[in-house]
């Protein structure tokens, strides 16, 4: 495994031969709470200490945390099964901007704050306060409460992204959603019906098609490779959003109209390549396959406030969006929150709340 060495004058790493990026703020500062890695594997491997409060840097914010959401990047982190990982998990949160030496933030501003290293290459959300470049955070205009703002972050401006820059989702057209019962399923479909679109939405398992119609959804089909042979508007849908992946998104093409358009965004069906594809052979002519990692927020064209997340929290303290999470922890049962998750029995977005 390679893990990434942040350059950060105000911090020093160590690599641990066994465990993520140590990543220390140099001696002298405040200390806060934080949840880090001690080497990688079960989650016996969370462990809450104290550790240096990041020091403030031109360019960047330092966010005292409020509220954060769980992700299975974490997990995936956390059992060292990516390149990088930092001593401190978490890629998203919401919180109040404790210093911003540029002026970009003020103090006390409400923001949000994804990626951008995040829990990679930098410390993480999991902590009272954690640093982000400019560039990754948001200011989030809205007065919700911390539980419901951090359900947003990742997975909505992830969805808002897929649908309306990747796909260009306009209202009446036909959107099928590959693998909706996920927290990202559930957001791009709640955020899909409220743009107007008619939505169809695959599952593995058939008892879940009430809780995809009860979100919105026009009805909800059974997953598989060959939905295309199966779905009766095949050649007639406008977009697909496919979160399973690669072993469904030749499928997924096969859906299509002329001009139609597919996103792949997921893969809850496993990271094997496509085998032995020929583009020319395989994929029909007149479709657009497109693809968004939510890895990229932060970089040049793909700022987090290009994503209306303030909006988005109006949508929902209007009641006009139920972006409600589904379970909300403390930060002293993150473990407690890990265990849910790698079950698989979550059925939505998970939050931990700062004290």
């Amino acid at each position: 495994m390679t893990q990434a060495i942040p350059t950060d004058p105000a911090s020093v790493a160590d690599i641990a031969p066994d465990g993520p990026a140590v990543v220390r703020e140099r001696p002298g500062g405040d200390t806060m709470r934080a949840v880090v890695l001690d080497g990688f594997g079960g989650i016996d491997k969370l462990v809450h200490t104290e550790i240096p409060k990041p020091l403030p840097k031109h360019g960047e914010v330092v966010i005292a945390v409020k509220a954060f959401g769980i992700n299975h990047a974490e997990m995936h982190m956390r059992r060292g099964e990516w390149a990088e990982a930092a001593e401190v998990s978490g890629i998203e949160c919401v919180g109040v901007v404790d210093s911003c030496p540029d002026g970009t933030f003020n103090v006390g501003d409400r923001v949000a704050a994804l990626m951008g290293g995040l829990g990679r290459t930098i410390n993480g959300s999991y902590a009272e306060y954690t640093r982000v470049r400019t560039a990754n955070v948001a200011r989030i205009d809205v007065d919700l409460p911390w539980a419901q703002l951090a359900a947003l972050p990742e997975t909505y401006a992830t969805a808002w992204t897929c649908l309306f820059r990747n796909l260009e989702l306009d209202s009446g057209q036909l959107l099928v959603i590959r693998g909706a019962t996920s927290s990202f399923g559930q957001a791009a479909l709640k955020l899909a019906v409220n743009a107007g679109a008619r939505v169809i939405a695959t599952t593995r398992k058939a008892d879940q098609f009430v809780v995809l119609t009860d979100l919105g959804a026009e009805r909800a089909e059974l997953e598989g490779q060959d939905l295309a042979a199966r779905l009766p508007e095949a050649k007639a849908v406008d977009a697909v959003l496919d979160l399973v992946g690669n072993s469904t998104i030749l499928d997924s093409l096969d859906l299509l109209r002329r001009g139609g358009r597919a996103c792949l965004a997921g893969w809850l069906g496993g990271l094997a390549p496509i085998p032995d594809f020929n583009p020319l052979a395989r994929m029909a002519s007149g479709v657009h396959l497109t693809f968004f990692g939510s890895f990229v927020f932060g970089t040049p064209g793909f700022p987090v406030s290009d994503v209306p997340l303030s909006d988005i929290a109006a949508q929902v303290k209007a009641g006009e969006l139920d972006a409600a999470p589904v379970r909300v922890f403390s930060f002293d049962d993150i473990r407690d929150a890990h265990r849910l998750m790698e079950s698989g029995a979550a059925s939505g977005k998970m939050v931990v709340v700062l004290d």
